[in-house]
């Protein structure tokens, strides 16, 4: 069970509003969160969209930077912090230079640190032969936070968005984009 108490205080000096927030998670984890922010005048507006995308699987890496920048533009936003995040736990989402020889360097580096051909766990414990594939997804994170300004992703020149798909059969992934920031 949670509780939420919420206060906002306004601050008469600097025209900002102070908002604080404590909530307790009783059960069988105890935790207790206070954080306190400031909020200028502007109201911050928030976008969520979804991308559905098949891939492949066995580190199929699709740059989805496209599909990203569309979502974006139509949320209508123009400066704040965009979420790609991929829903399941035998994917990724990164940056890189999409270009083969670099995404074959990405391929052959997750071997090695990740093997498929070694004897997982998990795969004795469901027996899916997937283990692999959440070890890779759990050491690249499923998602990533990119700034936006003037309504563009903060990207450098070579550098774009991709899904990693690790999992030992091809796939729909979904990925959740959510949108922070001012029109």
């Amino acid at each position: 069970m949670e509780r939420h108490n919420h206060h906002n205080t306004p601050d008469k000096g600097t025209g900002l509003t102070r908002l604080s927030e404590r909530t307790e998670i009783s059960g069988t984890r105890r935790a207790q969160l206070t954080w306190t922010c400031f909020s200028a005048i502007f109201h911050h507006m928030t976008y969520s969209a979804y991308i559905d995308i098949p891939t492949r699987g066995f580190s199929d890496i699709i740059d989805i930077t496209p599909r990203v920048e569309a979502a974006l533009s139509e949320s209508g936003l123009t400066e704040g912090l965009l979420s790609v995040f991929v829903i399941g736990s035998t994917a990724t989402i990164t940056t890189i230079e999409f270009e083969s020889g670099v995404i074959q360097d990405l391929k052959d580096a997750i071997e090695r640190v990740a093997p498929r051909d070694i004897p997982y766990r998990h795969d004795g414990q469901w027996g899916d032969g997937n283990g692999f594939a959440h070890v890779r997804a759990a050491l690249l994170k499923p998602g990533i936070t990119i700034p936006f300004t003037s309504g563009a992703l903060t990207l450098g020149t070579w550098q774009q968005v991709v899904l990693i798909d690790f999992d030992n059969r091809p796939r729909q992934r979904r990925i959740a984009l959510q949108a922070v920031g001012e029109r």
